[in-house]
């Protein structure tokens, strides 16, 4: 069955070359607002699925990029382990190869690593329909020209993901989630302490107005001697409450799969706006224009913000962003205003000189331009 499926796409994937046209790889539709719009014709990877080879002893799992990714994760659980950059579905047909497309990760990500960092191998298919491989299902394979790390945050510009192999990590022995009020700056101060000390801190949201207090929540994970330690310090510290378990589990999966009332009040004609920083970033003076309520996530690294859809607020926030060493992304777009979604990489001055890589890979990948459908710069 498989292979006939692979035969359809690289047939699919020819006569897209051959009539100058170009293919938008599609699995369970939930991150198609995602990126750049984009008019090409659909290649639908939902027909590849199936776990090709789970090895729990290993901490690997190989699957087929139309998998379902909670079917994934309901496998790793029978076996008490997890993917530990808990990637947001953003609907409930979300599939594996959509995952590592988006490349995005939860609340931990700032603790155990990004999703490309546990990407070992990968197969896919390129503009002209070849069958490659590339990396293995071991870390020690993981060498040379690690193309498999290319493929998160492609958001399928690059070439077809098939399939691909992951690392997988045993769940915590234990998990706490603390809660406090406290302003931006003070929340900022004592999570870059606490970060440069052996603590398991796993997570941290603060979710407030920029210019007064606003509410911390702290996840800690790890050994369970460890996590009531630093649960109990963290208390006599700053004060913080303990959520219960159920309270707390809601909250890190609603601000993964952005189900906060937070997210859901945007106005109309604005736009989701996703700062990364450096860790050493302060508390920041938003534009007038821009709501001051924020949330801040990954100890302050990433930055929600809500503001218009427009020019004039890409321009305001990308030099806000590069000011101090970071950049901006429009994660959402509540408007029909056509606005750049992502910072270019000659924007960025740290950045300009991936532009010719970038332009060589996807030159070696999709001398056709097959997969140029825009959705990413």
């Amino acid at each position: 069955m498989n292979e006939t499926v692979l035969s359809r796409f690289r047939e699919q994937i020819i006569e897209a070359g051959k009539q100058n046209q170009t293919l938008s790889i599609q699995g369970g539709n939930t991150k198609s607002w995602y990126g750049n719009p984009s008019q090409a014709s659909i290649m639908n990877t939902v027909p590849y699925q199936g776990i090709l080879d789970y090895q729990p002893e290993e901490l690997v799992i190989t699957a087929c990029a139309g998998t379902p990714i909670a079917e994934i994760e309901s496998t790793l659980a029978k076996n008490n382990q997890i993917l530990p950059f808990e990637p947001p579905h953003f609907g409930d047909h979300a599939t594996f190869g959509g995952v590592i497309a988006a490349g995005l990760a939860g609340p931990a990500r700032i603790s155990v690593g990004n999703l490309r960092d546990f990407v070992l191998g990968t197969r896919l298919m390129d503009g002209r329909g070849e069958d490659l491989s590339f990396g293995g299902k071991v870390m020690k394979n993981v060498a040379g020209y690690d193309v498999s790390r290319l493929l998160p945050g492609s958001l399928g510009t690059l070439a077809l993901l098939l399939e691909a192999s992951v690392k997988v990590l045993p769940k915590p022995a234990a998990t706490a989630s603390l809660r406090c009020m406290m302003s931006a700056a003070n929340a900022l101060k004592i999570l870059n302490e606490w970060a440069g000390q052996p603590l398991p801190l796993n997570a941290s949201a603060w979710i407030g107005d920029a210019r007064g207090e606003g509410e911390l929540t702290i996840r800690l994970a790890g050994a369970k001697a460890a996590v009531i330690s630093a649960s109990q310090m963290m208390q006599d510290r700053i004060g913080a409450t303990a959520l219960d378990d159920s309270e707390a589990d809601l909250f890190w999966r609603n601000l993964r799969e952005q189900q906060l009332s937070w997210f859901n009040q945007m106005p109309n004609h604005h736009a989701l706006w996703r700062l990364s920083l450096p860790a050493n970033c302060p508390a920041l003076e938003l534009p007038k224009d821009c709501s001051p309520r924020i949330i801040m996530e990954w100890h302050g690294q990433e930055r929600w913000i809500q503001g218009p859809a427009n020019e004039s607020t890409v321009k305001v926030l990308e030099n806000l962003a590069l000011e101090h060493g970071g950049h901006v992304t429009c994660f959402r777009l509540m408007s029909t205003v056509a606005i750049e979604r992502f910072t270019r990489l000659e924007s960025n001055p740290l950045t300009a000189g991936l532009e010719m890589v970038q332009k060589r890979l996807r030159h070696s990948f999709d001398p056709f331009g097959v997969f140029t459908t825009g959705r990413l710069p």
